[in-house]
Protein backbone atom coordinates (compact mmCIF):
# COMPACT_ATOMS: atom_id res chain seq x y z
CA UNK A 1 0.00 0.00 0.00
CA UNK A 2 2.66 2.53 0.94
CA UNK A 3 4.63 1.89 -2.29
CA UNK A 4 1.79 3.14 -4.49
CA UNK A 5 1.26 6.09 -2.15
CA UNK A 6 4.98 6.95 -2.26
CA UNK A 7 5.05 6.66 -6.07
CA UNK A 8 2.11 9.06 -6.26
CA UNK A 9 3.85 11.49 -3.90
CA UNK A 10 7.10 11.21 -5.84
CA UNK A 11 5.19 11.95 -9.05
CA UNK A 12 3.61 15.07 -7.50
CA UNK A 13 7.00 16.28 -6.22
CA UNK A 14 8.49 15.68 -9.67
CA UNK A 15 5.75 17.84 -11.17
CA UNK A 16 6.69 20.62 -8.73
CA UNK A 17 10.28 20.45 -9.99
CA UNK A 18 9.11 20.47 -13.63
CA UNK A 19 6.89 23.50 -12.96
CA UNK A 20 9.87 25.29 -11.43
CA UNK A 21 12.04 24.31 -14.41
CA UNK A 22 9.48 25.76 -16.84
CA UNK A 23 9.23 28.93 -14.74
CA UNK A 24 13.01 29.28 -15.04
CA UNK A 25 12.87 28.76 -18.82
CA UNK A 26 10.62 31.79 -19.17
CA UNK A 27 13.14 34.09 -17.46
CA UNK A 28 15.11 36.11 -19.98
CA UNK A 29 18.88 35.74 -19.62
CA UNK A 30 20.18 37.89 -22.46
CA UNK A 31 20.46 34.81 -24.66
CA UNK A 32 17.79 34.01 -27.22
CA UNK A 33 15.80 30.83 -26.63
CA UNK A 34 12.36 29.85 -27.99
CA UNK A 35 11.35 28.92 -24.42
CA UNK A 36 11.08 32.67 -23.68
CA UNK A 37 7.82 32.69 -25.62
CA UNK A 38 6.33 29.45 -24.23
CA UNK A 39 3.92 31.27 -21.91
CA UNK A 40 2.72 33.63 -24.65
CA UNK A 41 -0.90 33.26 -25.77
CA UNK A 42 -2.21 34.90 -28.94
CA UNK A 43 -5.78 35.96 -29.73
CA UNK A 44 -6.43 33.97 -32.90
CA UNK A 45 -9.58 32.65 -34.53
CA UNK A 46 -11.73 33.98 -31.70
CA UNK A 47 -9.80 32.48 -28.77
CA UNK A 48 -6.50 32.68 -26.92
CA UNK A 49 -4.11 29.99 -28.16
CA UNK A 50 -0.44 29.28 -27.35
CA UNK A 51 1.97 30.96 -29.76
CA UNK A 52 3.31 27.52 -30.78
CA UNK A 53 -0.07 26.73 -32.38
CA UNK A 54 0.00 29.70 -34.76
CA UNK A 55 3.73 30.13 -35.49
CA UNK A 56 7.20 28.60 -35.35
CA UNK A 57 9.90 30.20 -33.23
CA UNK A 58 13.56 29.84 -34.23
CA UNK A 59 16.86 31.34 -33.07
CA UNK A 60 18.92 32.50 -36.06
CA UNK A 61 21.65 33.63 -33.63
CA UNK A 62 22.25 34.00 -29.87
CA UNK A 63 20.73 37.50 -29.72
CA UNK A 64 17.54 37.18 -31.76
CA UNK A 65 14.35 35.18 -32.18
CA UNK A 66 12.44 34.74 -35.42
CA UNK A 67 8.71 34.03 -35.43
CA UNK A 68 7.12 32.72 -38.64
CA UNK A 69 3.31 32.80 -38.55
CA UNK A 70 1.45 29.98 -40.25
CA UNK A 71 -1.26 32.46 -41.24
CA UNK A 72 -0.40 36.09 -42.06
CA UNK A 73 -3.70 37.29 -40.54
CA UNK A 74 -2.46 36.58 -36.98
CA UNK A 75 0.77 38.63 -37.29
CA UNK A 76 -0.83 41.68 -35.66
CA UNK A 77 -2.13 39.60 -32.76
CA UNK A 78 1.29 38.00 -32.22
CA UNK A 79 2.85 41.48 -32.16
CA UNK A 80 0.24 42.68 -29.62
CA UNK A 81 0.82 39.63 -27.40
CA UNK A 82 4.59 40.25 -27.37
CA UNK A 83 4.16 43.95 -26.62
CA UNK A 84 1.69 43.23 -23.76
CA UNK A 85 3.94 40.56 -22.22
CA UNK A 86 6.44 41.21 -19.42
CA UNK A 87 9.37 40.32 -21.71
CA UNK A 88 10.23 43.93 -22.56
CA UNK A 89 10.94 43.09 -26.22
CA UNK A 90 9.99 45.11 -29.30
CA UNK A 91 8.79 43.07 -32.29
CA UNK A 92 9.92 44.04 -35.82
CA UNK A 93 7.58 42.80 -38.55
CA UNK A 94 9.22 41.89 -41.86
CA UNK A 95 6.65 40.46 -44.29
CA UNK A 96 5.37 37.24 -42.65
CA UNK A 97 8.20 37.16 -40.11
CA UNK A 98 8.54 38.83 -36.73
CA UNK A 99 12.05 39.42 -35.41
CA UNK A 100 12.85 39.98 -31.75
CA UNK A 101 16.26 41.33 -30.75
CA UNK A 102 17.32 40.25 -27.25
CA UNK A 103 19.28 43.12 -25.71
CA UNK A 104 22.16 42.32 -23.37
CA UNK A 105 21.24 42.61 -19.70
CA UNK A 106 22.78 45.29 -17.50
CA UNK A 107 24.15 44.45 -14.04
CA UNK A 108 21.12 45.80 -12.16
CA UNK A 109 18.67 43.82 -14.29
CA UNK A 110 20.76 40.66 -13.79
CA UNK A 111 20.56 41.07 -10.02
CA UNK A 112 16.79 41.61 -10.24
CA UNK A 113 16.45 38.42 -12.30
CA UNK A 114 18.50 36.46 -9.74
CA UNK A 115 16.00 37.60 -7.09
CA UNK A 116 13.15 36.40 -9.31
CA UNK A 117 14.90 33.02 -9.73
CA UNK A 118 15.34 32.68 -5.96
CA UNK A 119 11.67 33.53 -5.39
CA UNK A 120 10.51 30.98 -7.98
CA UNK A 121 12.86 28.37 -6.48
CA UNK A 122 11.43 29.01 -3.02
CA UNK A 123 7.90 28.74 -4.44
CA UNK A 124 8.85 25.37 -5.96
CA UNK A 125 10.29 24.13 -2.65
CA UNK A 126 7.15 25.29 -0.84
CA UNK A 127 5.06 23.28 -3.32
CA UNK A 128 7.19 20.18 -2.61
CA UNK A 129 6.80 20.70 1.15
CA UNK A 130 3.04 21.13 0.72
CA UNK A 131 2.90 17.72 -0.98
CA UNK A 132 4.82 16.26 1.98
CA UNK A 133 2.55 17.99 4.49
CA UNK A 134 -0.64 16.68 2.85
CA UNK A 135 0.80 13.15 2.68
CA UNK A 136 1.75 13.27 6.38
CA UNK A 137 -1.74 14.47 7.29
CA UNK A 138 -3.31 11.66 5.25
CA UNK A 139 -1.09 9.08 6.92
CA UNK A 140 -1.84 10.47 10.41
CA UNK A 141 -5.54 10.03 9.67
CA UNK A 142 -4.87 6.41 8.70
CA UNK A 143 -2.94 5.95 11.94
CA UNK A 144 -5.86 7.32 13.98
CA UNK A 145 -8.22 4.97 12.14
CA UNK A 146 -5.84 2.08 12.91
CA UNK A 147 -5.25 1.39 9.21
CA UNK A 148 -1.46 1.55 9.70
CA UNK A 149 0.87 0.85 12.64
CA UNK A 150 3.12 3.30 14.48
CA UNK A 151 6.17 1.66 12.87
CA UNK A 152 4.72 2.03 9.36
CA UNK A 153 3.90 5.66 10.10
CA UNK A 154 7.47 6.32 11.29
CA UNK A 155 9.05 4.58 8.28
CA UNK A 156 6.69 6.45 5.94
CA UNK A 157 7.64 9.78 7.56
CA UNK A 158 11.36 9.03 7.17
CA UNK A 159 10.98 7.99 3.53
CA UNK A 160 8.83 11.04 2.84
CA UNK A 161 11.50 13.32 4.32
CA UNK A 162 14.16 11.73 2.08
CA UNK A 163 11.96 12.35 -0.97
CA UNK A 164 11.36 15.95 0.10
CA UNK A 165 15.10 16.53 0.59
CA UNK A 166 15.85 14.99 -2.83
CA UNK A 167 13.39 17.21 -4.70
CA UNK A 168 14.23 20.43 -2.84
CA UNK A 169 17.91 19.78 -3.60
CA UNK A 170 16.98 19.29 -7.27
CA UNK A 171 15.27 22.71 -7.26
CA UNK A 172 18.34 24.25 -5.59
CA UNK A 173 20.58 22.82 -8.34
CA UNK A 174 18.26 24.24 -11.02
CA UNK A 175 18.30 27.65 -9.31
CA UNK A 176 22.10 27.75 -9.04
CA UNK A 177 22.39 26.85 -12.73
CA UNK A 178 19.92 29.54 -13.76
CA UNK A 179 21.64 32.16 -11.56
CA UNK A 180 24.97 31.29 -13.16
CA UNK A 181 23.39 31.60 -16.62
CA UNK A 182 21.94 35.01 -15.75
CA UNK A 183 25.17 36.41 -14.28
CA UNK A 184 27.21 35.29 -17.32
CA UNK A 185 28.28 38.35 -19.30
Amino acid sequence: MTDSVLKDIESKMGKCVEATRSDFASIRTGRATPALLDRLHVEAYGQAVPLKQVATVTTPDSRSLQINAFDKSVLGEIRKAIEKSDLGLTPNIDGTTIRLMIPPLNEERRKDLVKVVRKKAEDGKIAVRNVRHKALDDFKTKLKNHEVTEDENKRFGEHLQKLTDKYTKEIDVLAVGKEKEIMEV
